[in-house]
């Protein structure tokens, strides 16, 4: 997984605030949205970054590894209702 927490310590460090992002940079509105939510955003736009900032990727991005697969829990089934359950059916002969 890929995180940009330290794009905003960057930031910060150099005294550019997300309006001036904007602004001044013409970074849009939803991509430093998807940088908060740590969302896929293009190369081009870490291109632009990093050209604005004067820094390395290492400066806006992080990798994580994804938890391991058994860590993962598969999300709990939703009864709907109306439904009679799997198990209370019953069977016809």
């Amino acid at each position: 997984m890929i995180v940009y927490d330290n794009l905003w310590e960057t930031l910060k460090r150099k005294r550019i605030t997300q309006y001036r992002l904007i602004r001044y940079y013409g970074i849009s509105p939803g991509q430093v949205s998807r940088l908060k939510k740590n969302m896929y955003i293009s190369t081009h736009t870490v291109d632009v970054l990093c050209g604005i900032l004067n820094c390395t990727v290492s400066d806006i991005m992080e990798y994580l590894p994804d938890p391991p697969a058994e860590e993962k829990k598969p999300p709990a089934p939703v009864p709907v209702p109306g439904k009679p359950e799997e198990c209370k059916k019953s069977v016809k002969k």
